[in-house]
């Protein structure tokens, strides 16, 4: 049998009757430019992660933007991620003119990995005249990104402890992991996009939560970032024509706004169905005898006791040949990818940056291993079995 990669019908057949609702009502109205369809998405959104602020935007990649042009960001500017990502982290620190900074992830769950961020800062910066951290090329270190990678939250108290010492504000790429929770030390459950100073969420259709085509959300804690991120979004216009900056135009359509809001109610069991398929197929494969053969994702904050400690946007496994393994599946007739073949400190976009291949071993190894399984909440028990069916022929 066939199992595709994702199958959003089945997702839609769910939600139609609510969407069709408010579109039509929408159609009726002819407001499709931000209004009150876009308010009840942004507080829903702000109730359901429990940020501050939540501010609609065009794409996630354009919720980025308006925060970095809202933080003042960019010509002498550094901001830190990591080169296993999204093309957009990166993408968007340097569009704005700011230098992306790479540190390497941890190999066991693709995040950034504290300590080489603790190393970079402590060894590889330097003060300068006012104090501020400086790159070896000399420009000043404004935030570190931490990237919430495949659905799961990165350890933000050791990295939120690390911004505390340096005086450096998050900016959470949370673009995987809308409803993902994190397990505080303070003993309270935080949520991903409500833990840094700002962040960002992608609607993309493959997402969780998907528009029916590009959206997304900036969010922040703090009142006065949210007007100039709201600013930005909309060609740096307050008053009607009476423009106070250059932003751009990031507004979120009120169409997708209607359907977002039809299907965030649904996120959680979502979420849960992502997490049943997760722990089937760990039974399959130990029953296959394939835990010597393949690295299953980790979950990490698993007995923590957060609902979604892990939310799976992508069920992504380390395998070795894992190019001709994935031939193998899709001549099957099994859907899989590669989520990301080359790490973005190898990317030709970004040679000027001066890296080269080894600079950033974990991403490199996790680039040429891993591979990315069904995972969206609809699979069916039999379909999980027929992928790791043909993973373990894959592998033979």
């Amino acid at each position: 049998m066939a199992v595709p990669l994702l199958d959003l019908r089945l997702q839609y057949a769910q939600v139609k009757d609510d969407v069709q609702r408010r579109m039509n009502a929408l159609c009726e109205s002819q407001h499709f430019i931000l209004g009150p369809p876009v308010e009840e998405l942004e507080t829903a959104v702000r109730d359901y992660t429990g940020c501050g602020h939540a501010i609609g935007a065009s794409s996630g990649t354009d919720a980025l933007l308006a925060i970095l042009m809202a933080m003042g960001i960019g010509r002498g500017d550094a901001v830190i991620t990591t080169p296993y990502t999204f093309f957009a982290t990166a993408g968007c620190i340097q569009r704005v003119g700011a230098e992306p900074v790479f540190v390497d992830i941890d190999a066991a769950t693709y995040n950034m990995d504290p300590v080489k961020l603790g190393e970079y800062l402590r060894k590889k910066c330097h003060a300068g005249p006012d104090g501020r951290l400086l790159t070896a090329a000399g420009n000043r270190v404004r935030a570190i990104m931490p990237v919430h990678l495949f659905g799961c939250v990165c350890d933000m108290d050791r990295i939120g402890a690390l911004a505390s010492e340096f005086d450096l504000p998050v900016i959470e790429d949370a673009a995987q992991a809308i409803g993902a929770d994190y397990p505080s030390s303070s003993g309270k459950r935080l949520r991903a996009g409500a833990i840094g100073e700002a962040s960002y969420f992608s609607f993309f259709p493959s997402k969780n939560l998907g528009a029916f085509g590009d959206a997304g959300m900036a969010t922040c804690r703090e009142a006065d970032l949210a007007a100039q991120i709201k600013l930005m979004r909309n060609h740096g216009m307050g008053a009607q024509y009476h423009h106070e900056k250059v932003g751009g135009n990031f507004r979120i359509d009120a169409l997708q706004a209607v359907v977002l809001s039809a299907k965030l109610p649904h996120l959680d069991a979502w979420h849960a169905a992502r997490r049943r398929n997760a722990a089937l197929y760990r039974e399959e494969f130990t029953k296959l005898g394939l835990l010597d053969r393949i690295t299953l994702p980790v979950e990490p904050y698993a007995a923590s006791g957060v609902k979604n400690h892990h939310i799976y946007h992508q069920y992504v496994v380390r395998v070795p040949d894992r190019d001709k393994v994935r031939e193998k599946l899709t001549a099957a007739g099994i859907g899989c990818a590669v989520y990301y073949p080359i790490p973005l400190h190898l990317q030709e976009c970004f040679a000027s940056l001066g890296h080269s291949a080894g600079d950033f071993p974990e991403s490199e190894k996790a680039a040429r291993e891993s591979l990315a399984l069904p995972i969206y909440p609809e699979l069916t028990a039999d379909q999980i079995r027929e992928v790791a069916g043909a993973l373990a022929k894959a592998l033979t």
